[in-house]
């Protein structure tokens, strides 16, 4: 609200306001400089006294759920059986009729976001992302592109889409594995989504992946501080770029590991990182021979071996 220091009609400072109509009146003249539109109703974040009613009610708005939470349902079985038998009867057509009369659009989303919690809930995802997964998903449904894909590889591909958005990194293979859907089908559905819907996504990059692939493998810090630094020098000399950003974040921390006198076998780390054998020992040569550390790995290995001895 403006300070208003004087009455623009008469000149006068005598000038009050009224808290609960939101007004600024002149005294003298009467007249009503300023007027607020003003709720008076609770603020439901507020501190309530005992006894004191609330003012508004309700879950938030969420994108999560079909209708935004904003649907007024019949009743719940358990509580219209509750019911004299009559009014039973009755509110059971009424739960009938409400579940008939919802479009096709509002039945999909119901199985589609109840899927979607259960594939979020599975990876761990925060909540900021599975609101957006869920935007992602109702424009893809609003405008048909969900004609001829199946409903699981099309809320993968979303999930996939918001994790790429937020740069929290989670591999197709991961998004396979909860969604029960193959790896080449969310990756072509998502490429679909993305071109369609103008999304723009920044590439993964492979230390989105040291701090996890490091906790769930119970690495010190120093060995995570080790692999950022080996990672760093795989940029200086390009042999991060045509490769897979897990793969390389898997062998980076195979190596700090290995430095720091942390054993991990390679199954280890590659079912963590969700690949093959195969590509651990072929990054992980590759590390190697660019960067010129297997002298340093040889004189931690014999270091380690006089201190048993």
């Amino acid at each position: 609200m403006a300070f208003i220091k004087k009455c623009t009609d008469c000149g006068s400072i005598n000038l009050s306001y009224d808290a609960h109509l939101g007004e600024v009146v002149c005294k003298d003249c009467g007249l009503v400089l300023e007027e607020k539109m003003v709720d008076s109703g609770i603020d439901l974040q507020g501190k309530f006294n005992k006894g004191e009613k609330k003012g508004r009610g309700g879950a938030p708005i969420s994108m999560q759920k079909f209708d935004k939470g904003l649907t007024t349902n019949v009743g719940e079985i358990s509580d219209i059986y509750k019911l004299e038998p009559g009014q039973t009867r009755k509110f059971l057509r009424l739960k009938k009729w409400q579940e008939r009369v919802s479009t096709s659009i509002e039945r999909n989303l119901r199985l589609a976001m109840a899927e979607l919690r259960v594939i979020a809930a599975y990876l761990h995802l925060p909540n900021v992302v599975r609101d957006e997964a869920s935007r992602i998903y109702n424009y893809v449904l609003q405008r048909g592109l969900v004609r001829g894909r199946s409903m699981e590889s099309v809320i993968a591909a979303c999930l996939y889409a918001a994790c790429r958005s937020y740069n929290i990194p989670r591999t197709l293979d991961e998004m396979a594995t909860a969604s029960d859907v193959e790896r080449k089908e969310i990756g072509r559905t998502y490429r679909f989504i993305i071109r369609k819907l103008g999304i723009k996504v920044k590439q993964s990059s492979p230390k989105d992946y040291i701090s996890r692939f490091s906790s769930v493998l119970k690495l010190s810090p120093r060995t995570q501080n080790d692999a950022l630094k080996v990672l760093k020098q795989a940029e200086e000399v390009e042999l991060t770029s045509g490769r897979g950003p897990a793969g390389i974040a898997a062998a980076a921390l195979y190596v700090a590991a290995l430095i720091n006198d942390e054993k991990k076998t390679q199954r280890e780390v590659a079912d963590i990182a969700g690949i093959t054998e195969v590509t651990i020992r072929n990054r992980y040569k590759e590390l190697i021979d660019k960067l010129n550390l297997e002298d340093k790995i040889k004189q931690k290995e014999k270091d380690s071996k006089k201190k048993k001895k």
